[in-house]
């Protein structure tokens, strides 16, 4: 038995996930265990959690730019330069939650440099860090302790990079074991410092132990192996050079013959081999061996490097033969100077617990080589500029899709951003690809065959359709995808597109292909393409299919902003600057494998102030919603195109309108930066979504419609989730535990439990229920008793009252006191108080609770200053300052009452004695009541 409901209306939505900038360039860390990453967002530096997809923490800056940073290999500190030449220390939080508050820096050395430091790098053990500025100087420091342990000079300008040489011996333990800093510049020289204890007492721990001569432009990176044997460094001169360090004696005869002559020497480090990699280096690192049982690594025969630079890839070589191995990548076939600049690599760290290396591109794109499978494990999106448009995708949605597949429906989301490339994120993670074919900027996206099919309109006055690879696995990750047609033809921008809303198969003649799409132009046309042959899956050895226009037409007078497509696939609607939306009749048949295409126009939405910005179909009934410049959305009736209603709550242009909710409601997105919920039928705003700080170009609502999607130009995109049951029930429980809590009230006060009672009130924050409880007291009390409140049992309450509850009875008390009606009961139970309890207890009442106060809003909102001060003077001060003046009128009134009853006495005693009297009413006596009467007036 099917149920006939309506669907409960949708009144609150929360913020559920964001996709906010990662990185906008500079320096990047990573932990040893790959989980974590340190980005440089502006001027702050941000952690990241890699697989959850959320950011964990910011930590504090000074404002400047970052220059340098790094990690120590225990994941504990992290240490960062910026341009104002100090060095920070942060310790890193252990746990993964998200934090509010900012790290603040554990240490702060002011002028740490005399120039910029551009390369830092700490050794193994996590006790040292080396820095190199732009002047030449190296300056080796103590992390724990903050202090300069060495300073080497010398260096033919700015240092371009760094590491620590401190081979692991396991028969060393014990004694003091030698540590290297090995140094380059942009001299082209490679120097090799001794860190040890005895030469820094010899004072030979100035100069370098040697300086290696090879290469002929700046080495950009340096890398050592793990027995301090070999020395790697690859630089801008497209080579990389392999270095023997390792402390070898001289051959025995020379040693003989030196014998008893002096100390034997080391012989000055050896250059292996050269390997040519043809392009500019500026990231070379060693891969970790294999070790056999002594321990000992293997010989360079075995030795692995990695090399990142100009052409965006990973190069995996082996040392010996000095060959690639593999690529970690792609290379761009025809690359232009400005892709190739911004496809470079800036940067590469290698993870060696996860067998992974992270390269950092021009592009602010950081993406995640996993060694083992040798493709690519996670892509993160630096920074997306301006969010056009978005769409939800389902990659890995089949043709057969039916209740059993809906957890792979929307996994994905499209966006459009002010670049020819498209992204691809999951909706769960940060992981994401980018789609290239387009030659400038995209400015439009849909969805088509429920969301396994994309479709892109953009600057370069052609719309492409993308598809998923045919291999695509259900899980997380997103999947490659491919141009599978194109299609050319308009003279202007296409600026908007529609795809048709039957799912393939499902009409007549569809074949299991879908069938047109709809473009529109800033040229004014609208063109309809055939789709009929289009493949939904990608082949990489497919090349994309011409589509084929089956019907042209002049619109509108200027841009088409919109397009829109009705669920039926019978009608299409356009939106254009010229304030008017047209609504036209689709004419789709296939005969014989032939296909035709028409539209006719039916009618035009004329009512618009200023452009139309978006058109949207109701999904079950025959209306259509128009957004427009003029800070409205109008509802249209289809049968006679007449405005049935108008919604207005905008402060700016509204860019997005979309129905949810079976059509009982609609959502909006607008200039001002706000997503509004709107009821169609009350025309109200019963909910705003508010996370953007600019206009909101993009707006989607996921096929269950628990979930909007918005994008900005704030570089912000939202995801947020039907959170109205979960409101519903939290007001529920809450309602029903106030019934709880009435309920024990009254039976507190049925058992003369007067403690209970009245701490269960000001628990619930009743002032109305405590006040009628003080009132009836006196009605209550033992015959014979005497008490200040009216019951001896609450005198002993109040004089027992905890520091809390007590400043908040004080409040209560000031409240009522501003009252006539009240104010009895309150200087009642302020005359207990002050009687009661002494001075310094009161005092120290407000002090609990001001950091009570403190506790409460740190718990709430993780921050130290949003709470009140804990000191108790001031709020003291505001409780006597609201009291004094009303108790004064109090007591002035009471007065004038005592003065008056004086009057009524004497009056009452002059008529008895003239009642009783031989002069009934004499002439004095007349004058006297009449002297009291005006008195009494």
């Amino acid at each position: 038995m099917t149920s006939n409901a309506k669907p409960k209306l949708k009144t609150a939505f929360k913020k559920a996930r964001v996709i906010a900038p990662l990185y906008t360039g500079g320096p990047v860390a990573v932990t040893q265990d790959g989980n974590r990453l340190v980005t440089c967002v502006g001027e702050e530096a941000v952690l990241t959690d890699v697989s959850a997809g959320h950011e964990i923490c910011r930590f504090a800056g000074d404002t400047e730019s970052i220059t340098s940073l790094c990690i120590s290999p225990a994941s504990t500190h992290l240490l960062l330069f910026t341009s104002a030449l100090a060095l920070r220390i942060y310790e890193l939080p252990k746990e993964l939650t998200p934090l509010k508050k900012p790290i603040q820096p554990i240490r702060v050395i002011a002028r740490a440099h005399d120039a910029p430091v551009h390369v830092c790098r700490t050794d193994p053990t996590s006790t040292y860090l080396a820095s190199g500025s732009a002047d030449g100087v190296v300056k080796v420091w103590d992390i724990v302790r903050g202090y300069v342990t060495h300073v080497f000079k010398g260096h033919g300008g700015v240092v371009s990079a760094l590491v620590f040489n401190h081979p692991f011996d396991p028969s060393s333990v014990g004694r003091e074991q030698k540590m290297q800093l090995v140094t380059a510049s942009v001299d082209t020289r490679i120097r090799i410092f001794d860190l040890s204890a005895a030469a820094a007492r010899s004072g030979a721990a100035a100069k370098p132990e040697a300086v290696l001569e090879g290469h002929v432009s700046v080495p950009r990176g340096l890398d050592v192996s793990r027995d301090g044997k070999w020395l790697v460094s690859g630089g801008r001169d497209s080579v990389v050079l392999i270095w023997d360090i390792s402390p070898k004696l001289k051959e025995d005869a020379k040693s003989k013959s030196s014998k008893g002559k002096g100390k034997e020497k080391d012989a000055a480090p050896m250059l292996v081999k050269t390997i040519p990699v043809l392009e500019r280096v500026e990231a070379v690192g060693l891969l970790k061996q294999d070790e056999d049982v002594t321990g000992a690594t293997s010989k360079a025969s075995k030795l692995q490097i990695y090399t990142g630079g100009e052409k965006g890839v990973v190069k995996v070589w082996n040392v010996l033969k000095g060959e690639v191995l593999y690529t970690l990548g792609q290379e761009l076939d025809t690359p232009t100077e400005d892709q190739e600049e911004q496809r470079q690599i800036v940067e590469a760290i290698y993870v060696p617990t996860t067998s992974t290396i992270v390269s950092v591109h021009a592009d602010q794109n950081i993406l995640f080589h996993s060694l083992s499978t040798r493709s690519l494990s996670r892509q993160l999106i630096g920074f997306n500029d301006e969010i056009v448009d978005v769409a939800f995708l389902s990659p890995n949605l089949t043709s057969e899709a039916g209740p059993s597949t809906a957890s792979l429906t929307d996994t994905h989301v499209a966006l459009a951003t002010n670049s020819s490339l498209i992204r691809v994120y999951s909706t769960k993670s940060l992981d994401a690809r980018l789609l290239s074919g387009h030659s400038e900027i995209v400015l439009c996206l849909d969805r088509g065959a429920q969301g396994r099919v994309l479709a892109s309109g953009s600057k370069d006055r052609s719309a492409r359709l993308w598809a998923p690879v045919a291999s695509s696995t259900a899980d997380d990750s997103v999947p490659e995808w491919g141009c599978v047609a194109a299609c050319e033809g308009h003279a202007e921008s296409v600026g908007a597109i529609a795809l048709s809303r039957k799912p393939p198969g499902e009409s007549s003649g569809s074949d299991g292909h879908m069938r047109f799409m709809f473009t529109g132009s800033q040229d004014r046309t609208i063109k309809m393409w055939d789709l009929s042959s289009v493949p939904l899956s990608f082949d990489r050895d497919t090349q994309p299919l011409k589509c084929k226009s089956l019907t042209t037409h002049k619109a509108h007078d200027k841009d088409i902003n919109s397009l829109d497509v009705s669920p039926n696939d019978r009608l299409l609607v356009s939106g254009s600057q010229d304030r008017t939306a047209k609504i036209w009749e689709i004419d789709y048949v296939v005969s014989n494998g032939v296909v035709r295409g028409e539209v006719k126009l039916l009618g035009t939405c004329q009512g618009h102030k200023r452009g139309v910005w978006a058109v949207r179909f109701g999904r079950t009934e025959k209306v259509l919603a128009t957004g427009s410049g003029d800070r409205t959305v109008k509802l249209w009736s289809l049968d006679d195109f007449s405005c049935v209603k108008t919604f207005e709550g905008h402060t700016n242009s509204v860019l997005r309108v979309d129905f949810i909710n079976a059509g009982m409601q609609m959502v909006s997105a607008a200039s001002d930066g706000l997503v509004k919920l709107w009821n169609i039928r009350t025309e109200e705003c019963v909910a705003t979504m508010d996370n953007h700080e600019d206009k909101v170009w993009a707006l989607a609502v996921s096929s269950d419609e628990r979930t909007v999607v918005s994008g900005a130009a704030d570089s912000m995109v939202t995801f947020w989730e039907d959170c109205t049951k979960e409101q519903e029930e939290e007001k529920e429980n809450k309602r029903a535990e106030l019934v709880l809590k009435e309920q024990d009230f009254m039976n507190y006060l049925s058992l003369n439990d007067y403690r209970n009672a009245i701490l269960l009130a000001l628990a619930m924050e009743q002032p109305g229920r405590l006040h009628t409880l003080f009132k009836n007291l006196p009605s209550s009390s033992p015959a014979g008793s005497i008490s200040i409140t009216g019951h001896p049992a609450v005198d002993e309450v109040v004089r027992t009252l905890g520091g809390v509850d007590l400043a908040k009875l004080l409040r209560y008390v000031r409240d009522w006191n501003a009252n006539v009606r009240t104010s009895g009961v309150a200087q009642r139970v302020l005359h207990a108080i002050v009687k009661l309890r002494a001075a310094d207890d009161i005092i120290a009442a407000f002090g609990e609770e001001g950091a009570f106060s403190v506790l409460a809003s740190m718990s709430a909102e993780g921050e130290t200053g949003g709470g009140k001060e804990s000191k108790g003077a001031s709020p003291l001060r505001e409780i006597i300052e609201g009291l004094l003046p009303y108790t004064e009128r109090h007591l002035a009134r009471m007065e004038k009452l005592v003065q008056e009853s004086y009057v009524v006495d004497y009056l009452l005693g002059e008529m008895d004695d003239g009642r009783f009297g031989d002069d009934l009413f004499d002439e004095v006596s007349a004058m006297e009541v009449d002297t009291a009467v005006a008195i009494l007036a």
